[in-house]
């Protein structure tokens, strides 16, 4: 899932086991406070690493065996040890946020996966190490699903992004289809630009589907969960497709009209 915006995505819902819900707190208020360090207030970048790299000295100390006095930290020393989750995973997030803040392209569609492959997947990957559900069929389903949720994420929020300097349309694509970056500052929607976001909106939705099965694979509440959160990300793509392609104006989220229809589905 998207670790920087969570609108789409139930977390720590009622949904979940209750033994599950307060390390799947802990995992979001890690991956959320690290992602506002990379993205929120006006620090300038080398102030923000710095911070981000305070946080890898907390986990260094917490691979050590020693506890930090920070409480998110002590928190998260806490579920690391009782769930036995990997470290490498807490790692490749904060090495996502600091690309974030060094980074604002992506020259194709494999340099952005490879993003979402730190930014969003190990998040997945976390809850399948609390669900003790890690076999390699579930892994892959659980990757096509987050990378698929950021992806949804960046297609929702072009112009948010941009005023933050940052284009996630890989660069090849758009001028495959005869976008620039000219069209994003105007906002201007004309037929190369939604030509350009129905072909993003529809591979995202085929890999949204392919690891849709995971949601039938896992028992009981845990399933249903991953299947409503799947479902949330289709609602997105179809609302951006209802839109024309036109986030710029008609940005799509989720309204509390959409749930019996998401829940409907998820069931």
């Amino acid at each position: 899932m998207s670790v920087g915006h969570y609108e789409n995505f139930p977390v720590a819902s009622l949904l979940l086991p209750a033994r599950l819900r307060e390390p799947v707190a802990v995992i979001y208020r890690f991956a959320r406070s690290a992602d506002d360090l990379a993205d929120e207030g006006d620090a300038p970048p080398d102030e923000r690493l710095a911070r981000l790299q305070a946080y890898r000295d907390a986990l260094d100390a917490i691979a050590a065996g020693r506890t930090p006095a920070d409480p998110l930290f002590g928190d998260l020393a806490r579920i690391v040890a009782a769930h036995r989750l990997p470290l490498a995973l807490f790692y490749d997030l904060l090495d996502a946020f600091s690309q974030d803040v060094t980074q604002q392209r992506y020259a194709d569609f494999g340099e952005l996966l490879d993003y979402c492959r730190r930014s969003a997947n190990p998040v997945g990957r976390l809850l399948l190490h609390l669900f003790q559900r890690t076999s390699d069929e579930n892994l892959r389903d659980s990757d096509a699903i987050c990378s698929a949720l950021q992806l949804t994420n960046f297609w929702q929020d072009v112009a948010l992004d941009y005023a933050k300097q940052r284009i996630y349309l890989p660069r090849d694509e758009m001028l495959r289809f005869g976008v620039d970056e000219t069209q994003i500052a105007r906002a201007r929607v004309d037929g190369a630009w939604r030509a350009l976001i129905t072909f993003q909106i529809e591979r995202t939705r085929a890999m949204l589907l392919a690891g849709a099965p995971l949601g039938r694979r896992l028992p009981g509440r845990i399933g249903l969960e991953i299947r409503l959160t799947v479902q949330g990300g289709l609602r997105i793509l179809d609302k951006l497709a209802a839109a024309g392609a036109d986030m710029f104006r008609h940005r799509p989220v989720l309204r509390g009209f959409d749930w019996p229809l998401l829940i409907a589905r998820a069931l």
